[in-house]
């Protein structure tokens, strides 16, 4: 019987997509006339909310969630430039019979489960949380307070 819970992230954690949301991203603000410089992108914005970021690339802040859209749907383009941490995911297997096991992103849901997917794990996960299922994103524990809720699991077992 499972009695305790994993909890995963997705980007920087299960994979590094650092290249495949930089040329999204430079793909959605090329649309409206913006250069994203590949440094400044993973110095100043590569981990970070898009809320946090792109008003400070974008004059017009009408179009932050129209590139945010576009971003959204470019990624699964990109998806083949994701490194995924093979040493972390060989683990999953292995502790699954005594831990529940969940992904908490702020990644949207489409993005999150459209790599999921492509490298074939989304199934090892009992329960997926991404930006749409909270309302703060990280550091606020929010997403990780409703996986330990899911589960009826406390932070001792987590």
């Amino acid at each position: 019987m499972k009695n305790c819970l994993a909890i995963f992230d997705l980007d920087g954690t299960l994979f590094d997509t650092t290249e495949v949301n930089y040329y999204a991203y430079k793909e959605a603000l090329q649309m409206y006339g913006y250069n994203l410089n590949h440094d400044f992108f993973t110095e100043e914005c590569n981990g970070r909310h898009y809320k946090e970021f792109l008003p400070v690339i974008v004059a017009n802040p009408d179009h932050i969630e129209e590139i945010h859209n576009y971003k959204k749907k470019a990624y699964s383009k990109y998806l083949s430039k994701a490194r995924m941490n093979e040493h972390l995911i060989r683990m999953i297997p292995k502790i699954q019979n005594t831990y529940h096991t969940a992904v908490v992103t702020t990644a949207s849901r489409k993005n999150c489960m459209e790599i999921l997917e492509w490298f074939q794990i989304d199934k090892m996960f009992d329960l997926i949380l991404t930006h749409e299922d909270i309302t703060q994103v990280k550091p606020n524990p929010e997403g990780f307070l409703k996986a330990m809720d899911y589960f009826k699991v406390d932070a001792k077992k987590t």
